[in-house]
């Protein structure tokens, strides 16, 4: 028999669940301490989605994504980023967001039915939350293209889920990437579910990373749970993008431990036991025991830490709350340059309904 081709899936993984190291660390983070302000942001954000899911169930806060148990693949990801470089979000990266300057007032806004939250702080050519599937992989890939016409050593990066993994969108870009070598690395967040769609009923796969081998693209699983992996599969895959061998995809192996959104109620479809288990896989106490057995973390520098994140949480809520309410007709006026008749009308009735004209 005559083999056209053979392949293989690396998979990356430094710290167990118990925090103990089961590789040999790289060497770009064997000091801990470059690791600590990251595990610092994660203990931000995992304080910043406990009260936002709070402001939503008191009614100050719309339908929110909460993103408890990604923290280490989300602020990796947003750690691994230069300036320069695009990133193109789903509704959930906010610890990569945070990490490229976007303010946490500017999400609740956005949850909060405020489109002006995404006008958000930070580099200005990274893309907007995109709610439909996948759709900004395709951006991403656009944006590396630009990049790779201008001659330009940047990159971009998309995230999506593992149900994203399965939109004809995510295919296309992973193909456009690998046709033209573009500094492209798509991030592939498989926590478990699509809503209520296991992973097991989405693809008959055996990773989610091997889907790039069909458009010729460099492929990586790495446990997303693992601070340490992800910063080091990111760093790979920047590195490769960088000099030109093309894009990445990388799939983080993590898991949902909060409802899909704050409008779902994943006690329907998912057992108790599967999420029992995956909190035993939470990739703060691992992150956590590591850097106290390196001597760089400790209890009382952890509870000044967490009173720390709520008084700066604190403010951004009071920030997003304080915020003077749009008024209704800015729901016509950023539409057209040149309103339709139908809207001009429908905008004077709605004034009409205030007393205004």
């Amino acid at each position: 028999m005559t083999v056209a081709a053979t392949f293989e899936i690396e998979y990356l993984q430094y710290l167990g669940a118990d925090g103990r190291p089961v590789a040999e660390i790289p060497a770009a983070f064997k000091d801990a301490n470059t690791l600590l302000p990251l595990f610092k942001q994660m203990l931000f954000v995992r304080t910043f989605d406990t009260k936002a899911i709070a402001l939503q169930r008191t009614g100050k806060l719309g339908t929110y994504a909460a993103c408890l148990g990604h923290e280490a693949t989300h602020v990796g990801i947003g750690a691994s980023m230069l300036p320069d470089d695009v990133f193109a979000p789903s509704y959930r990266e906010y610890g990569a967001q945070f990490m490229r300057g976007v303010q946490p007032r500017e999400v609740l806004l956005y949850w909060g039915g405020d489109e002006r939250g995404n006008d958000f702080a930070g580099p200005r050519k990274d893309f907007a939350w995109s709610v439909p599937i996948s759709t900004q992989c395709l951006h991403a890939a656009g944006a590396a293209l630009a990049f790779k016409l201008r001659k330009e050593t940047n990159l971009a990066v998309a995230c999506c889920g593992d149900g994203g993994s399965s939109k004809t969108d995510f295919y296309a870009a992973l193909n456009s990437a690998g046709a033209y070598q573009l500094p492209l690395i798509l991030c592939v967040i498989n926590n478990g579910w699509a809503i209520s769609v296991p992973r097991s009923a989405q693809t008959g796969a055996k990773t989610l990373a091997q889907k790039g081998l069909a458009g010729g693209l460099h492929c990586l699983q790495v446990d997303g749970n693992d601070l340490i992996a992800v910063l080091e599969g990111m760093r790979r895959a920047a590195e490769l993008a960088r000099s030109g061998q093309g894009g990445s995809v990388i799939e983080f192996m993590t898991y949902r431990l909060h409802d899909h959104t704050t409008a779902d109620d994943a006690r329907r479809y998912r057992d108790e036991a599967e999420v029992k288990d995956a909190w035993t896989r939470d990739p703060m106490p691992r992150l956590r025991t590591y850097l106290t057995a390196q001597g760089v973390w400790n209890e009382e520098l952890e509870k000044a830490w967490a009173e720390e994140c709520g008084k700066k949480v604190d403010v951004e809520i009071n920030a997003y709350l304080e915020t003077p309410v749009q008024p209704v007709e800015a729901m016509f006026d950023y539409l057209y340059a040149d309103m339709p008749a139908d809207l001009l009308a429908q905008r004077a009735a709605v004034l009409a309904l205030e007393g205004r004209r």
